[in-house]
Parts: structure tokens; sequence; C-alpha cells
């Protein structure tokens, strides 16, 4: 028995839009399985080689690869607000790290000035970010 052409494309593009649904991966199963599904119906309309058939998809695929990730949406970086509060947990001794709680999160963190110690349960200000190290700024030295 020899399978259809596009019986085996509507099967393989069935197949590509479920792992979208269990693997989420942006859209690019999906936008094949899409491409999968009108090979099939060039195939069952005209007959062609298989070899045809497999460039027409790969065209297809990534036209709407393509075409599916520019119109999503582009995620917006989020960046530290200027001046957020945050709490102290640890000791940070100058010149090195402690930890802090900042928005319900514990961070690495050390202060702005390298020569000032902030002592633990002290409110700070989160100045700025150096990778996932916060950079703080005591609450008395700010208000001085």
């Amino acid at each position: 028995m020899v399978l259809n052409p596009a019986i085996a494309w509507l099967v393989a593009g069935t197949l590509l839009c479920l792992v979208e649904a269990f693997v989420p991966t942006a859209f690019t199963a999906f936008a094949m399985g899409i491409s999968a599904f009108l090979v099939a119906l060039v195939a069952k309309l005209f007959p062609t080689f298989l070899a045809l058939q497999v460039g027409l998809w790969m065209v297809f695929s990534v036209a709407s690869v393509y075409l599916a990730h520019r119109l999503m949406p582009k995620r917006k970086v989020t960046a530290i607000e200027d001046a957020t509060e945050a709490q102290t947990l640890t000791e940070i001794l100058p010149g090195q790290t402690g930890r802090v709680l900042y928005e319900g999160n514990s961070w690495r963190a050390r202060c702005g000035d390298e020569k000032c110690a902030i002592a633990p349960n002290q409110k700070v200000y989160v100045i700025g970010r150096q990778g996932t190290t916060l950079l703080v700024m005591p609450e008395h030295l700010l208000h001085s």
C-alpha cells in the first residue's frame, strides 16, 4: 500500500502543530505545520514529485516562520527603576556583596559606595544592576 502524499503532509502538519501545543517553540513548529497543510493542498490539486513538495514545504516554512516572528510583539526589557526600595538581609561589607530582599526575592547586592558598610535589616535603594548583582545605597546616604 502506497501512502498518498497529501495524507502524509496532513499528518506531518498535524504533528507539528501538536508539538507547538506541548513544547512552546515561539510558533516555529506551528508555522511549519501550517506550511505542511499548504503543501498537502498543493499535493492534492497538483500531484508532483516528492522533492518538489519538500522544496515547497521548506520555502513555505521559512516564509511563515519569518512572518510569524516579525508579527510577534517585541519583548520589553525590564529595567530596574531609579531608586526602588529593598531591605538588606545580610550585612554588606565595604567592597563586598551581601543579600537584599527586592520585590519579594533575595538578590546578591553590593553597596554603590565602595567605602560604605550596610547593616542587616536596613532600608536601601536600588540604584542599578551589574549582571545579577544589585547596586544599593543606604537610605541615610541618599537623604543627607
